[in-house]
């Protein structure tokens, strides 16, 4: 099909793969759909506790069973929205980008000078489901409230959650891949306006990333008691910051 409706996506010839490019100076760096052959580099970075210290649903330790769940999971909800942008092309061709209730392409990947690829992380962007809030009735209502409106909505909160390989920290690549994920996709193409995320205490360097990006800390929120992760690690509190669209 002409690929109208998937701006500003690219194909890559060879695979027929979509896939979006950061640009200069992350030219290497691009977005895909999961693959399945993920999973060994998905076990690694979840298992690493580097990363693990910070996120809050991977189990742990991480299995190649927990791996192939996910990743059918994602390639599936993937799937659904290309399917959406194919039927919106079949449909008007040459019309409106139509508006899609997600980003299809969360695989980081770096691109060798050999023309291989290898997976780096992940990038969501969700409907929120307000973790911040501590209140379970208000966490409740928030988060019904925000999955019952209609896409493209500019009242929908979104949600993003990203990891890197610990290897390539402090290079940058978060910080571009979350610009461009909000440029080229969440505002044009799902026609977003609100974003909360949240990062635990002390990782100021999430914070930092998302800062660099526009967002606003808003708040910080203390734990009345630890809350142990999947990985063992106790967090003590959220900050909780919010982008908003100009």
């Amino acid at each position: 099909m002409a690929h109208q409706q998937l701006h500003p996506i690219q194909i890559d010839p060879r695979t027929e793969e979509p896939f979006i490019r950061l640009p200069s100076p992350y030219e290497n760096i691009i977005l895909t759909p999961p693959r399945m052959e993920d999973a060994p580099h998905i076990i690694q970075n979840l298992n690493d506790p580097k990363l693990i210290q910070w996120l809050e649903g991977p189990p742990h330790p991480y299995t190649a069973e927990h791996a192939e769940f996910w990743l059918q999971t994602i390639t599936k909800s993937s799937k659904s929205i290309f399917e959406e942008l194919k039927e919106a092309n079949e449909k008007d061709p040459n019309g409106s980008l139509a508006i899609v209730g997600g980003f299809p392409l969360r695989s980081i990947r770096e691109v060798k000078e050999d023309g291989t690829q290898t997976f780096l992380g992940d990038i969501s962007v969700d409907r929120c489901g307000f973790p911040g809030e501590l209140d379970p009735e208000e966490r409740s209502r928030l988060t019904e409230e925000n999955a019952n409106r209609k896409v493209g909505d500019p009242n929908i909160v979104w949600c993003i959650g990203d990891y890197l390989a610990s290897s390539h920290h402090g290079r940058g690549i978060m910080s571009a891949v979350i610009g461009t994920v909000i440029r080229e996709w969440v505002v044009p193409r799902m026609n977003a306006h609100l974003i909360r995320v949240e990062a635990y205490t002390g990782n100021t360097g999430s914070v930092r990333v998302f800062e660099k990006n526009g967002f606003v800390l808003e708040k910080t929120v203390e734990f009345e008691k630890p809350k142990i992760l999947n990985s063992g690690m106790p967090q003590y509190g959220y900050y909780v910051l919010w982008w908003r669209r100009p």
